[in-house]
């Protein structure tokens, strides 16, 4: 019997970006030597007492306010009991009952390109573990307890993914907005967002297959092949050994990158095996609703509903509104070319982006702030093209120079005369020039022979060094050709 449903629901820890730990003075930042970025309190050394990150709670309920969360008035702290090397105090700080961010949503596309919404139950805040590495030959293990301490906010979404794309769209919609409000770099490599998807299938006789959750995902492009695998095996588990969620527990499966399959680990404790209980070293927090509202006043427009915006006011196809926004600050880059001059053509800003800016970065392997060029002087050429003071070989030219120099564009064209020849006189002259050169294509053209024209063309904008307007060009041309 074929599922009649796929269920996905995503447990996302994603790592705040600030510069000391939830819940002690050690600093954390990504590629320290290992064990170098510990203290007492990390370590679980006796006496020593946790203290609350103001920094983290305060990026909680930023992330919690852009996912349309609801902000705790009262939040608590919990002991989630559990021994594994790298958490040394054997248990983790974290929230059970009173979580932090209650019930919001993310907006993504479903498989036939509709809006849908993925419900999310809450985002608690918690503290990471270490690390623990093993040697392929499984004799050696080593523990590096430098993550051991980060704030955590974990988001919990409700099972409303229906399939391997949709999990890959929740997970970059949510990068997206954490990169846009600055709360997480949401970087999985580093380990800054860590996904474990929790799948079963739905069959129309109401059976269901026991949910299993799977861990060690380092790409977004695993999450999809995890789950596409899951559903693949779970359908074959429940065909040939009727395995559902009444008579098989839920269970634990990892992803092996090499051989592209998940495989068991462990069955899955239930929340009375965490022998959750109130953290006695910290006291409950009180969230002052002037607060939350600061931090709500204090976000930024967000990806989704700027595409929509650049779509529906400056015209943009769905595409370029796309790659504009897939960085927050390509989209910043773009706002303020435009905030020079509120008439530009956004199109063509977009095309100059897309084609040499962005071009160049990819080519050059470097970031936006490390350019000569300014959103003005961008806006500059845009502007020098519109009104065909410059051509457009004149314009790629600048962009060369200026990108690099950072010099204005419009003081480079008074400075050396780069505006292009518009005048009907000297354009006539270079035609007749160029046709009395190119005699044998001028023939080739008058006989049937349309790329002809090209020949001549080049001629004469050789004779105008390469500064003719264009369009006056072709007029006169297809006047003196006949």
């Amino acid at each position: 019997m074929s599922a009649g449903a796929v269920l996905v629901g995503m447990e996302v820890h994603l790592q705040l970006k600030t510069k000391t730990k939830c819940f002690s003075a050690s600093p954390y930042h990504y590629g320290a030597d290992p064990n170098t970025l510990t203290d007492p309190t990390v370590m679980g050394l006796p006496g020593a007492l946790p203290v609350l990150n103001h920094e983290a709670v305060r990026l909680a309920v930023r992330t919690g306010l852009a996912l349309g969360c609801r902000i705790a008035d009262v939040t608590k702290w919990d002991r989630k009991n559990y021994f594994y090397p790298d958490l040394p105090k054997g248990y983790q700080i974290s929230q059970y009952d009173q979580p932090l961010c209650i019930e919001g949503a993310i907006e993504i596309d479903d498989d036939e390109g509709n809006p849908k919404t993925v419900r999310i139950t809450r985002a608690h805040l918690e503290e990471d573990t270490g690390k623990s590495t093993h040697d392929e030959g499984g004799d050696k293990s080593r523990v590096d307890l430098n993550r051991a301490g980060a704030p955590l906010l974990e988001i919990v979404s409700e099972p409303d993914i229906a399939s391997a794309g949709e999990a890959v769209r929740y997970l970059e919609a949510l990068r997206e907005i954490v990169a846009y409000i600055g709360t997480s770099d949401g970087n999985m490599q580093e380990g800054n967002l860590r996904c474990e998807p929790n799948i079963n299938l739905v069959f129309e006789n109401g059976d269901k297959t026991p949910i299993v959750e799977v861990k060690n995902l380092n790409s977004v492009r695993n999450v999809g092949r995890a789950i596409e695998y899951e559903i693949v095996r779970q359908q074959k588990a429940y065909d040939d050994d009727n395995q559902t969620m009444e008579n098989t527990p839920r269970s634990t499966r990892g992803w092996d990158d090499d051989r592209e399959v998940t495989v068991h680990q462990r069955y899955k404790e239930s929340a009375d095996d965490y022998r959750y209980f109130p953290e006695p070293d910290l006291p409950p927090l009180e969230i002052d609703p002037a607060f939350v509202e600061t931090e709500r006043g204090a976000l930024p427009e967000l990806p989704r509903a700027r595409r929509k915006r650049y779509c529906d006011d400056k015209g943009l196809s769905a595409y370029d509104a796309e790659v504009i926004t897939s960085d927050p600050a390509v989209s910043h880059w773009f706002e303020a070319v435009l905030a020079g001059d509120p008439a530009r053509d956004a199109k063509k800003v977009v095309n100059w982006m897309t084609g040499e800016l962005l071009r160049h970065l990819n080519d050059k392997k470097i970031h936006l702030d490390e350019v000569g060029l300014t959103p003005e002087g961008l806006g500059e050429i845009v502007d020098l093209e519109a009104a065909r003071t410059i051509n457009t070989r004149t314009a790629k030219e600048l962009f060369r120079e200026v990108i690099e120099s950072g010099a204005s564009p419009a003081a480079l064209v008074e400075e050396r005369g780069l505006s292009q020849v518009s005048d009907r006189g000297p354009v006539e002259a270079a035609v007749k020039a160029a046709m009395e050169a190119q005699a044998q294509a001028v023939e080739d053209y008058r006989a049937g022979n349309e790329k002809a024209r090209g020949r001549v063309f080049g001629a004469v904008m050789k004779e105008l060094k390469g500064r003719g307007d264009p369009k006056l060009v072709n007029e006169v041309l297809t006047e003196l050709l006949g």
